[in-house]
Parts: C-alpha cells; structure tokens; sequence
C-alpha cells in the first residue's frame, strides 16, 4: 500500500507556540525581543542553510533578571545545543563541525569578557563563525600537522553588561530586566518543562528539514542593511516560509532591535565623540583644540572629564580627521584647532542625523546622501496597530557589491497576501 506523505506542516502555528512557550516562563522587555528569540530558536535548526549564524546575546544591568532562564529554555528548543560556562576554547574548537551543526550556548559570559584582551581565541571563534567559510589554522605539536578547525555555527551567550562590541555588531540583542509587580511566570522545572520545549525543537527540525534547499538560495527582502543584514537573514528567511503576520513580525524585530543596538553603541564608542563633537561645533565652523575641549567636557555626564588634546587627537584620527593651525579672529590669533568642513564625512557616515526619529518609533540606520525611500506600511501586530507613524526600512543596496539580498520590502497588496513575496528561488530556475 502507498504511504501518504505527512500533512504540511503550518509554520506560523508552530512559531506561535514556540513564542507562547518563551513567554511561559519568562518576561521580555518588549514584543520584538519575544518575536527575534522565537525565529532564533528556529533558525538553528536550519543551519545548512545558512551563508551567516547570527549571534544571540541576551543581558541584563544586574543579576536576577532572567537572562540565564531564557538561556535555559533557548538550550531547551534550539538544535544540537552545547551548553557552556567554562569550557576550554580548544574543547570548543573540536567540538564545532563534528557530526551535526552546533548551537553553542555560553552563561555567565561577562566573567569570559572582564576586559579587553580576555579569552581572545573564543572571541575569535564567535566573530569568524558568524560566516561560513571561515575556519582557523593551529599547529598540533603532537602530530607536527597544521588543524584546519571550522567555526561556524549559531551562538548565543548570556551575561551582565555588554559583550565585545564586535559579537554584539553580529547579534540580535536582547536586553533583560527585572520583573516588575504583577509581571507573573510559570516556574521552570527541567524534569517537568524541558520536554515540552525539546518536543517543539523536534517540530522545528521536521518541518525546516524539508525546506533546507529553498533556503539555500532564499534572498529575503531585508528592511536593513550591511552587518545587520547579515545577521537577520536567515531569521527573516524562516518567517517568511511560516507566512502568516511572521514575515511583517520578523522585519519589524530587525528594524526596532537593531535601533536599539545602533542608539546604545552611540553612547559607548568612539562615535559618541564624533556626535558631541558636532554638538558643540553649533554654527561655528571652526574652533580652536582647547575650546572643543573645553565644550565637550562641558556636559557633566558625557566621558570627556579626562579628554586631552593627545587623546582628542588619536580618537580623530581614525577617522582621518586632524588638527591644523588655523587663524583665529582677536583675541585668540593663530593656534591649533579643527574645521567643521573636516568633520563632514564622519557625521554623515557614523551619526545618525540630528534629527532622528522620536523615542518609541522604529529608528531606521542612516544611509548618508540618498533620498529617502517610500514608507512601508508593516500590518497590525497582534491584533493591534504598534506605532501611529510608519517605519521607513533602510534603502535598498541590491547594485552594490556585497549587499544584495537587502532591499526595501514590497508594500502590503503587492504579490503577496501579507504585503511580502512567498518564497522564491534565484539563479538558474527564475
């Protein structure tokens, strides 16, 4: 007798559940936090697909804010997970590329990264295993062979504070915090409650598993570009095979997580200086070294207090901006100082521009010197509008080298019910 093939499998049902299980046991701060870890959970079970793993860092300002119970039920539902706290960088490089794609998991990583410097190797590995293709070399005195170790697979790690900037430029970042009065969870129990998530990871492997191809060659229309587009395809990829309002939930995650990122790195790198040097410019268009210092150290909470011109030097020249001898109207006549004109690349390359949306919309990337692109109006989100205005993905890149894949999604109406193009194939078959 004739086997029947398996009914298809409703992806948007399944997705629901693994989010509704997420939120049993644990608060997150916001919609999209809840929405990137469901589609997170489900794109490790899809590995072979992917050209990128994207990064999962969840943190928390103090301790008791969930971040390991979150980790908890990630490791319960991901695919071939490795739970770590301590394990030897060399353990970790045997272990990837063995047998079936891995999902390392690493708790308590702010005691991995105290300072800068620290555990260099495993920061290595978390940064070149972000993309396919990228094994390293090291010498096995024992043999007196070079090892060829693969480091791709999907990461995600839980500490306090933030992580190296340069895994949290890979990452979807999800920042937790303590429950408030009348914030409510179900208790996690591992006999009782991992089987129900580990029987959900199984439901994601059987259903991914028959899509692996298409979304091999799957370029999904992306609302961001550049880095975080890389890191948020293969989660948009698998909502839009779940269809359903997934495809409009998994765009609006990338646009509002990777604001946030993007508003938080402002206010903890070298392009906080460069956004508080345009400050205090104002109207001026040039000033002298010691009057830039002396307004930038003006404001009691920025990090300047200790600002010299040595050190306001070398911060700038990464940028190539430099100091010059300028003359200055009477009283201050000839002296060392910076020309806004100087200034203008940088800001438009690394600020975002002044006036940025409102707090509580989407904050869209700034793409410096191209005109704004039509606003796409995302569908109500679970049963309700989320925002009085709309948000503008990032422009579309699809003629520049390394960017393809990256443009604006198609307005809601056009070839798809749900306002985004159904699964398509690219190459030899289009």
């Amino acid at each position: 007798m004739t086997r029947k093939p398996p009914p298809d499998v409703d992806g948007a049902e399944l997705l629901d559940r693994v989010h509704a299980a997420i939120l049993r046991y644990v608060v997150l701060p916001n919609p999209e936090s809840a929405d990137a870890v469901t589609l997170w959970i489900a794109a490790t079970h899809a590995q072979a697909a992917w050209q990128y793993a994207p990064r999962l860092v969840i943190r928390a300002p103090e301790k008791r804010c969930g971040k390991s119970r979150l980790l908890d039920v990630v490791d319960a539902a991901s695919f071939n997970p490795m739970m770590t706290v301590n394990t030897s960088t060399a353990a970790i490089y045997r272990m990837i590329g063995q047998g079936d794609p891995l999902t390392l998991l690493i708790d308590e990583a702010d005691t991995i990264f105290t300072k800068p410097g620290d555990n260099d190797d495993l920061r290595g590995i978390l940064n070149a295993g972000h993309q396919r293709g990228k094994p390293v070399r090291r010498y096995d005195a024992n043999t007196k062979e070079v090892e060829c170790l693969e480091t791709f697979c999907m990461a995600a790690m839980a500490g306090i504070g933030m992580m190296p900037d340069t895994i949290e430029d890979r990452a979807a970042i999800i920042r937790m915090r303590r429950r408030a009065k009348g914030e409510k969870v179900a208790p996690w129990r591992i006999k009782r409650d991992r089987p129900i998530l580990v029987k959900l990871g199984r439901e994601l492997t059987a259903w991914l598993a028959g899509h692996l191809a298409e979304l091999e060659d799957y370029e999904p229309e992306m609302p961001v570009e550049d880095r975080a587009a890389d890191t948020w395809e293969p989660l948009i990829a698998v909502a839009d095979i779940a269809g359903g309002l997934w495809p409009a939930r998994a765009r609006r995650a990338a646009v509002f997580l990777t604001g946030e990122a993007e508003s938080v790195s402002m206010n903890t790198d070298r392009t906080r200086l460069l956004a508080d040097c345009r400050t205090a410019f104002g109207a001026d268009d040039m000033l002298p070294t010691a009057t830039l210092i002396d307004r930038l150290k003006a404001d009691p909470e920025a990090p300047w207090a200790d600002l010299t011109p040595i050190k306001l030097a070398t911060a700038l020249r990464e940028f190539d901006i430099s100091s010059t001898t300028i003359r200055f109207p009477s009283p201050i006549g000839q002296a060392k100082g910076y020309r806004g004109a100087d200034f203008g690349d940088a800001w438009s390359r690394y600020c975002p521009p002044e006036d940025d949306s409102p707090p509580g919309n989407p904050y869209q990337p700034y793409q410096p010197y191209q005109p704004s692109s039509q606003a796409v109006r995302l569908e109500n989100w679970y049963g309700s509008s989320r925002t009085t205005q709309d948000p503008v993905p990032g422009l579309t890149s699809i003629d520049t080298a390394g960017t393809a894949g990256t443009a604006t999604p198609l307005v809601p109406g056009q070839g798809h019910k749900n306002g985004y193009p159904k699964l398509r194939l690219v190459g030899p078959t289009e």
